[in-house]
């Protein structure tokens, strides 16, 4: 007969698994991560940043369907499979919303889209503009295809379905890379002020409660316009403002577990400070420090919004989530509210998720439970 386990972490794991909310919040995260990761290859537009525009069919709703003529550019680009695969293809071709078109010897005389206007302007794409192996009938069927825009295009003429997918990306970067820096700073000040107390205490929570006291978006603002407007800055500038919490709950779990009778005994065996803080103090202390992490998240991800939506945050043409609302507030009373509604929707949807997965695993790592 197998024998159970009772093992403090095997039974947060059972604890978890009975949470819905909490198993379905891991779940929808690890989609929303590789979606992050294959955004490129599941988006339609996988041109770099999603941003190959189509002025004439701007602000269209989702469910919009159109003919595009593809001018294949004469340049060639050299370009890796992994640089097309995480970063996007290097998109040179031309493309041509079109509502119809004729053939002639030589030449595509096209009608580009025009919103239904009596007027029609042609154009004529000689046949030179594409590979001259191909016949008339081959350019047609190579080149004019029905494309859907399944969430519509934004103000631009961009498939707004992609630009959703490659922001994915800066959402869960800029979460994981501000949780490290807040986790790596956090731990480390939390760890020394609680273990040794005194002046080293005194004089970083003199820090921390001078970093506590300036207001987030400030001192966000203030350290990405020190740092420079940017991709990176930003995920410094969160990560720099959020370590502050992890440090004052590291800090009181070290001063609680410091005085327990092991740290006690390996104090007593001549184990270095070091030894006593990373082997016996710290493993003890870090449960509550995972539940905060998974807050510390959502927070990097409405912070990161909100500098993109001031326009201090990820810069065009990067596709953000804040940067997208930005573009299209002014929609809402202009009868187009899901420009802004979807980024809205999916930063909400983030957002939650990880809060409840914070709650899920406070409830698993609850020993009083």
């Amino acid at each position: 007969m197998p024998k159970k386990s009772n093992s403090l972490s095997t039974l947060a794991l059972q604890k978890f698994k009975k949470n819905f909310w909490g198993v379905l919040s891991f779940y929808f995260i690890v989609f929303c991560g590789l979606i992050a990761i294959f955004a490129y290859a599941i988006a339609p537009d996988n041109s770099q940043n999603a941003n190959q525009m189509h002025l004439s069919i701007h602000s269209k709703p989702p469910g919009f369907n159109v003919k595009m003529l593809t001018i294949p550019s004469q340049s060639l680009t050299d370009q890796s499979f992994f640089d097309r695969f995480f970063f996007g293809e290097k998109n040179t071709d031309t493309e041509l919303p079109i509502e119809r078109y004729v053939l002639t010897n030589d030449a595509v005389k096209i009608y580009p889209y025009s919103e239904g206007e009596v007027i029609e302007l042609s154009k004529e794409i000689k046949k030179s503009s594409f590979p001259s192996a191909l016949s008339m009938s081959e350019i047609i069927d190579t080149y004019v295809k029905e494309k859907t825009f399944i969430l519509g295009t934004d103000k631009y003429g961009r498939d707004l379905l992609s630009r959703m997918l490659v922001g994915i990306r800066i959402s869960f970067s800029i979460g994981f890379v501000a949780v490290f820096i807040s986790l790596f700073l956090g731990i480390f000040m939390g760890a020394i002020s609680g273990y040794f107390g005194g002046k080293v205490d005194a004089a970083i929570m003199w820090l921390i409660n001078v970093t506590w006291s300036i207001p987030t978006l400030l001192l966000v603002i203030a350290i990405t316009l020190a740092l420079g407007k940017g991709f990176w800055q930003v995920f410094i500038a969160v990560g720099l403002t959020m370590w502050v919490e992890v440090a004052r709950i590291v800090r009181g779990q070290v001063m609680s577990v410091k005085q327990m009778q092991y740290v006690t005994a390996a104090k007593a065996l001549g184990f270095t400070n070091y030894r006593i803080i990373t082997k016996h103090i710290l493993p003890n202390s870090l449960a509550p420090v995972i539940v905060i992490s998974a807050a510390n998240f959502a927070g990097a991800i409405l912070i990161e919004s909100g500098l993109s939506f001031l326009g201090i945050g990820a810069q065009p043409p990067m596709p953000s989530w804040g940067a997208m609302i930005k573009d299209h507030y002014s929609y809402i009373i202009l009868g187009k509210a899901y420009l802004a509604i979807i980024p809205g929707l999916g930063i909400m949807s983030l957002v939650m998720a990880f809060m409840l997965i914070g709650n899920a695993l406070r409830d698993a790592l609850d020993v009083k439970g």
